[in-house]
C-alpha cells in the first residue's frame, strides 16, 4: 500500500483507462437561507475525496492507509487539491487494505477528477448494498475479479526505466528514477506524454512487486 504514490496518478495493473470521456451530473444540493431548495453545485474535490473515506469507512476500512492516487498536487492535509485547475488527465486510483488483503479501484469516465472521486465513491455505494442484501459471497467474488485483473503487457520494467536487463535497483534509486522520468513524461509538461506516463506508472508497480514483494 505505502508504495503507492498519491501523485501523480498511479494507475492499477491492467485497468483499461478511459479515450473519450464525458461530462458527469454529479453534484450536491445547497440550501438557501431560508432553509428552501438552494440548486444544486458541481461537487468539489474534498467533497468526493470525502465521500469515498465515508464509504470505506462504513466498509470497515482504516481510513488513515486509505491512498488516493490523482494527478492533482496535494495540499496541507496531504489530499488532492482541487484549487490547481482539471489536469490533462484526470483519472483516480484509490488504494486500501480489506479484511488484511490490498484491494483498489480506478476511474477516470469523466472530464473532472471530483467526477471520478464520486464515482468511486457511487460504486463503492453499490458494492456496499450488495452486501447489505446478503450478497456478502458476491462481493468478495467481485473484488476477487478486481485484484486478478491481467497483467500489463509492453516493455519490460527495466527497460522502461532506462536499467540494464540485469539491475536490481533499490526503492531509493528506483523512486529517484521514477521521480525523473516522471518530471518530463507527465502529461501536464509541455513535452509530456500521456501513454508513456501510464506506462511509466506500470512499469513502476511492476518492479516493486518484483524487488520487494
Amino acid at each position: 500500500m505505502s508504495e503507492k504514490p498519491r501523485y501523480p496518478l498511479s494507475w492499477p495493473d491492467g485497468w483499461k483507462r478511459t479515450r473519450t470521456r464525458i461530462r458527469a451530473s454529479f453534484g450536491r444540493v445547497e440550501s438557501s437561507a431560508d432553509g428552501m431548495y438552494g440548486g444544486k453545485k458541481k461537487i468539489s474535490v474534498e467533497d468526493g475525496y470525502d465521500r469515498i473515506e465515508h464509504e470505506l469507512e462504513l466498509f470497515g476500512v482504516d481510513v488513515s492507509t486509505v491512498i488516493v492516487s490523482t494527478n492533482l498536487k496535494l495540499n496541507m492535509r496531504g489530499v488532492p487539491s482541487g484549487n490547481t485547475g482539471e489536469p490533462s488527465d484526470p483519472g483516480v486510483a484509490v488504494y486500501w487494505k480489506r479484511k488484511g488483503k490490498p484491494e483498489s479501484m480506478a476511474i477516470d469516465t469523466y472530464t473532472r477528477v471530483a467526477d471520478n472521486l464520486a464515482a468511486i465513491a457511487k460504486t463503492l455505494n453499490a458494492m456496499r448494498a450488495i452486501e447489505r442484501h446478503g450478497g456478502a459471497e458476491i462481493l468478495e467474488r467481485t473484488f476477487i475479479g478486481f485484484a486478478q485483473l491481467p497483467e500489463r503487457r509492453g516493455r519490460p520494467w527495466r527497460e522502461v526505466f532506462g536499467f540494464n536487463p540485469e539491475a536490481a535497483p533499490n526503492q531509493e534509486r528506483l523512486d529517484e528514477t521514477f521521480r525523473s522520468l516522471a518530471s518530463r513524461l507527465h502529461p501536464d509538461k509541455s513535452a509530456g506524454d500521456h501513454d508513456k506516463m501510464v506506462e511509466l506508472n506500470l512499469a513502476r508497480a511492476e518492479a516493486i512487486r518484483e524487488l520487494h514483494g
